[in-house]
């Protein structure tokens, strides 16, 4: 076997998050400030995933105060504890961008039933 794929195979998670687009995350991540650790969370919906296995990353967008913040998570990183999935979204898109030009109730996603 190539040793650049025994390395990523190395890094993988084993218990990947099931994470679709138009789904509301919220994402515990690990935030370094000098010699401190602490949990931080990000919630919002998924409005993009790219890549394939150790490169795989999500896109979530919120809108917090008036402003809309995107952040990439990698799938596979340290730093991303956990991901809970608090309601799965009806799309028909596998890129949401069009949420950025969206505001208020029109920027919601639809619950899947």
């Amino acid at each position: 076997m190539d040793f650049i794929k025994v390395l990523t195979n190395e890094q993988l998670k084993e218990n990947v998050p099931s994470i679709k687009v138009g789904d509301n995350v919220r994402v515990h991540g690990r935030i370094k400030e000098g010699s401190r650790e602490r949990i931080q969370l990000f919630e919002g919906t998924v409005i993009a995933k790219n890549g394939g296995g150790i490169s795989e990353t999500f896109t979530v967008r919120r809108v917090s105060y008036g402003c809309g913040v995107e952040k990439t998570f990698p799938v596979h990183s340290p730093n991303v504890v956990k991901v809970e999935t608090t309601r799965q979204g009806k799309v028909r898109r596998a890129k949401l961008y069009y949420l950025r030009g969206r505001v208020g109730k029109a920027a919601k996603v639809k619950e899947k039933i």
